[in-house]
Order: structure tokens, then C-alpha cells, then sequence
């Protein structure tokens, strides 16, 4: 019988669930939002895809910018 610690199942928390949640999140408001083109929002999609976890924070930071509200 194999026992996991806790410490092993909090690291999985942090190294996969929360940025798998993230990416997702990211996809998600990518793909339902407006932007002022739709090259802008090709071109969020394809970096999150890419770059899953650095993608998704710039577009947090970086590509809310680009919405029209």
C-alpha cells in the first residue's frame, strides 16, 4: 500500500492544479471577450497554448489591456 504525505499532494496542488486552472481560465476569457481585432485575439490564444503558464500571466497583465469594453 503506497501512503501519500500531505506535503506530496499540496506540491501536486501547486505544480498542476493551479496553473492547469489558470491556463484554463486564460482560454476561456480569451475566447469570450472582445478585442479591438481579431488578430489580437488569435494572437492571445496561440501564446497561451504555447506558453501555458507564462502566457496566461501576461495576458492577465498584459492582454487585458486589449479588450473593448
Amino acid at each position: 500500500m503506497i501512503i501519500m504525505s500531505p506535503m506530496y499532494s499540496l506540491s501536486a496542488f501547486f505544480l498542476f492544479i493551479i496553473p492547469a486552472i489558470l491556463w484554463i481560465w486564460a482560454l476561456v476569457d480569451i475566447l469570450k471577450s472582445n478585442f479591438k481585432d481579431d488578430a489580437t485575439k488569435v494572437i492571445w490564444v496561440i501564446i497561451v497554448i504555447l506558453l501555458p503558464i507564462l502566457g496566461s500571466i501576461l495576458y492577465f497583465i498584459l492582454g487585458k489591456n486589449h479588450k473593448v469594453l
